[in-house]
């Protein structure tokens, strides 16, 4: 062999022998770390929330609160997350500005151990698409949604647990799949010290300087495939944590100073991605892999953040909290009644004062006893399985037939969102009100004529606690709920809400996000809402529309450029919006009734939405203390001509869905509380048939966080952007902002992209909502 021969045979035995050597050094660091990052496999979701109390404890004097968000929204350093969750309901709006990118994230800690995080990526050196006459000059804005799971909280050796998704349902630019793991040293009155080491892959997963653990399991997790959805709203399960994998990790240190000062801490964190990947429309230039940055907390509703990352680009960013599981408000209302020593109870019924009665239970307690003309008697309810009138018993109030001493009341709670403390208010405005010899007050709840759950009171077991007349007895225990008998309830067979006339007016905000034509557009209105009750059973209810201010002229209706062939049902909302500045949103007759025990219909016609106008029926089984509901609803519906505010279209539908609601509280040990679960299935307004998947969360404050979802038979192409329809929403009870309880509620939505597919009709009053 030549000289030439042996070297090149020597330089190829020498670069084999380094490959060997750096293969061999990332198998042994993927040991190492996939060592550490896969021993909280024993823990589960449900003892992670069994031990929700100690998420934001610390012993290394660590502050309380929101943490620091990284630049993709979630807890995290720059480019990195970390195993750290913030405080339950916590909400995060964050603002991260690094050049090339600039996004806005939404994050909602929905459980103890569950982050969820919405962001929009504007990508500054992209076009939204090659046609100007489609999208202008907007740059492309890119959707993607998170989340971070917790599987263990740390201990006094044990690091804390997380692995989370990135960039899901979205184009999948800048998805990748993550396990990290974080433990806090504290050094005393010099701070603390927080580490963070994890494994990526796919976008964090560039740098390819460790081995992927998977690729032992099966040869398939070896390989990734690339590319990605360009119209979104895709769940690409089959590439998660499969392809190549980095190693990341970073340190942030807590600097010690006065609370009044705020809260201050640096940060230095390797980045895994190497950014030869990115589409970003120019190449990126990376000077070095380590971020260095500092996070500056104003208070524990505003923090800013400024970064030097890849070595050569200066970012910054801010990041707004508001907690809504702690959200509330001081109220002036009437204090709870208290037992008074010297109180002397009516001897008989006939002592007792109804109007002022009454009064009370509105004032103090929010309950609308339904009326009876009986003279001197206004505004009292009564049940009567036995009146006397010659015994001298009051027709307001009334016994019962077998012990005749059981006090019933029908009414409509028209004020606290909790029924527990205004059945409890009631019932001490009871004791002080009724005679001693009554033994069992019933509240029977109505929602019109229907009757939603009757409240049983043990009297006797209820003075006794109410008066403290034994040690360690509780006012609640005396009271438990049963069904509400239509056949025995007066308000449901009588006209007891003849001729009620409500209103109110309120602003309103319709607003879609990520569009071609421009990011945001919106319209901004006030409502006017009024229903009169004919009887009963019948009203009839309307809304009307006053524009305000909106930016829908810009919106052009089509697909990704091109007609949509699926019926306009919803993306003519232009030609609604921009010729209509007074419109007739709904008007419609209702017929409601109580068909048997948790079993209720409802009739009605009209105009029922802004842009749909018809008639249906609606049936909802609801069993009491049960998990499960069960409705079923059908509508015939014409468009409603957005040119002519009473006329109509000739696209006509008819729809309906089945309806699924679950309760899930008790799931998984309580991991989920305080849950409900919607699945309807069935035809929707483009004559599109599939299913609807609603999840809603409350939070302690009433704060309602949902999603939706809509999968129908209509293909991704005949859709457009997106895929399929979904969309957010926050609905905000109304006490939060007064100093009176309210059961009114305003609700902001968010829909990524308005499209045809997946379309309900917006009923205004479903069954549901009026009787859970």
């Amino acid at each position: 062999m030549s000289r030439v021969g042996h070297a090149l045979s020597h330089c190829a035995f020498t670069r084999q022998k380094s490959a060997r050597r750096q293969q061999a050094k990332k198998n042994a660091l993927t040991l190492a770390i996939a060592a550490i990052l896969l021993s909280p496999a024993t823990y589960s979701v449900a003892s992670a929330a069994a031990n929700a109390d100690t998420s934001t404890s610390t012993t290394s004097g660590v502050p309380l609160g929101p943490l620091a968000q990284s630049d993709f929204g979630g807890v995290g350093l720059m480019q990195t997350p970390t195993a750290r969750m913030n405080p339950y309901g916590e909400m995060s709006i964050n603002y991260a500005d690094s050049d090339i990118y600039r996004r806005t994230a939404f994050s909602i800690q929905l459980f103890p151990w569950l982050e969820t995080t919405a962001r929009y990526t504007d990508i500054r050196d992209r076009l939204y698409s090659n046609n100007p006459d489609f999208s202008g000059d907007q740059t492309l804005k890119d959707k993607g949604f998170d989340a971070k799971l917790l599987l263990n909280y740390e201990g006094k050796y044990m690091p804390q647990f997380a692995v989370g998704l990135q960039d899901v349902g979205g184009t999948g630019i800048f998805a990748g799949e993550y396990i990290v793991a974080n433990k806090r040293f504290s050094a005393g009155s010099a701070g603390s010290f927080d580490v963070s080491l994890g494994m990526g892959w796919g976008y964090l997963g560039r740098r390819d300087n460790i081995s992927n653990p998977f690729c032992d399991i099966a040869d398939r997790m070896c390989q990734r495939e690339q590319g990605f959805t360009g119209r979104g709203g895709k769940f690409e399960v089959d590439k998660w944590f499969r392809g190549p994998a980095a190693v990341f990790g970073g340190v942030q240190y807590y600097v010690p100073m006065p609370e009044a000062w705020g809260g201050l801490s640096l940060m230095a964190e390797y980045d895994p991605n190497d950014y030869k990947q990115d589409r970003a429309g120019v190449p990126i230039e990376v000077d070095s892999p380590w971020n260095f940055g500092a996070n500056y907390a104003l208070n524990q509703n505003i923090s800013f953040k400024v970064g030097y990352q890849r070595g050569n680009t200066v970012t910054f960013g801010f990041t707004l909290n508001y907690n809504f599981n702690s959200a509330h408000q001081l109220k002036l209302e009437p204090a709870k009644r208290q037992a008074q020593a010297n109180h002397v109870a009516p001897a008989t019924l006939n002592e007792v004062d109804y109007d002022r009665l009454a009064n009370d239970l509105l004032v103090e307690a929010g309950w609308r006893v339904a009326r009876r003309s009986t003279p001197g008697r206004d505004n009292v309810a009564v049940i009567a399985d036995d009146i006397d009138q010659s015994s001298g018993i009051a027709p307001g109030l009334t016994l019962s037939k077998e012990r005749r001493a059981t006090v019933t009341l029908e009414a409509t709670q028209t004020r606290f969102r909790n029924t527990a403390e205004a059945v409890d208010r009631a019932a001490r405005i009871l004791a002080d009100a009724l005679p001693e010899h009554i033994t069992e007050y019933q509240i029977k709840e109505f929602s019109g004529n229907l009757g939603i759950k009757q409240h049983n009171i043990n009297a006797e077991a209820y003075k006794t606690a109410y008066r403290g007349e034994r040690f360690h007895t509780q006012t609640q225990n005396a009271i438990h709920t049963t069904s509400v008998n239509p056949k025995t309830a007066i308000t449901a067979n009588n006209n007891e809400f003849k001729n009620d006339f409500t209103w109110s007016i309120q602003p309103d905000l319709d607003q879609s996000f990520g569009g071609a034509e421009d990011f945001y557009i919106y319209q901004l209105s006030l409502k006017a809402n009024a229903k009169y009750t004919l009887t009963n059973a019948w009203d009839i209810s309307g809304k009307l529309g006053i524009d305000v201010a909106n930016s829908y002229d810009k919106f052009n209706f089509l697909i990704d450029g091109q007609d949509t062939p699926l019926p306009r049902v919803r993306t003519r909302i232009r030609e609604y919006a921009v010729n209509q500045n007074v419109w007739l949103e709904n008007l419609q007759a209702t017929y409601t009734k109580q068909l048997g025990n948790n079993l209720f219909a409802s009739a009605y016609g009209g105009y029922l939405e802004r842009m749909f106008g018809g008639v249906g029926g609606e049936v909802l089984y609801r069993p009491l203390n049960s998990n499960f509901a069960y409705g079923l609803d059908l509508n015939y519906v014409k468009q409603r001509d957005p040119y002519q505010d009473l006329g109509f279209d000739d696209y006509s539908v008819l729809t309906g869905h089945a309806s699924f609601y679950y309760n899930a509280d008790k799931l998984m040990g309580g991991a989920f509380g305080n849950s409900t679960v919607i699945a309807r299935v069935g035809r929707f307004l483009a004559k599109d048939e599939g299913i609807q998947l609603e999840y809603q969360h409350e939070f302690d404050s009433g704060v309602i966080a949902g999603a939706f979802a809509a999968f129908t038979n209509v293909s991704d192409e005949d859709y457009g952007e997106g895929s399929f329809t979904k969309g957010f929403y926050l609905s905000i009870p109304f006490d939060l902002f007064f100093v009176r309880n309210t059961k009114t509620r305003g609700t902001i939505g968010w829909m990524p992209i308005l499209r045809d597919g997946g379309q309900m009709l917006h009923r205004s009053r479903p069954l549901y909502n009026n009787v859970k």
